[in-house]
């Protein structure tokens, strides 16, 4: 075990140890991210549209330009609005979750949405 690990921040418990990107304390259980208690910046990651807004969950957001979708003869037009966006940490730069009408659940880029 290393022994530059923090104690767990419920108990004072000096035996954590860490589990993939987590801290676990054996002692009472608890399980905290590692920059939570160091003051990181998870909470403070920033997601702007294409034009600079900054987006939020719940937001309701307009497509910039025409999206090609897999299996679909027909992509996402340029001007569809998407609402109620989620955020979150996706791959290759995928950062919006949402569901469009008439395509279902996917992801998004912000770079090609807009706030409406």
């Amino acid at each position: 075990m290393s022994d530059n690990l923090p104690p767990c921040p419920k108990c004072s418990g000096e035996y954590t140890y860490e589990m993939n990107a987590l801290m676990v304390c054996p002692e009472c259980g608890h399980e905290w991210v590692p920059a939570e208690s160091t003051g990181g910046d998870v909470g403070e990651r920033v997601v702007k549209d294409a034009v600079g807004n900054v987006l939020c969950d719940g937001d309701s957001v307009t497509v910039v330009k025409a999206l090609k979708v897999k299996g679909s003869p027909s992509g996402i037009k340029a001007g569809t609005k998407v609402r109620n966006i989620r955020l979150i940490d996706g791959v290759d730069g995928h950062d919006i979750d949402c569901r469009i009408e008439g395509f279902g659940a996917m992801q998004l880029k912000s770079s090609v949405v807009k706030k409406a």
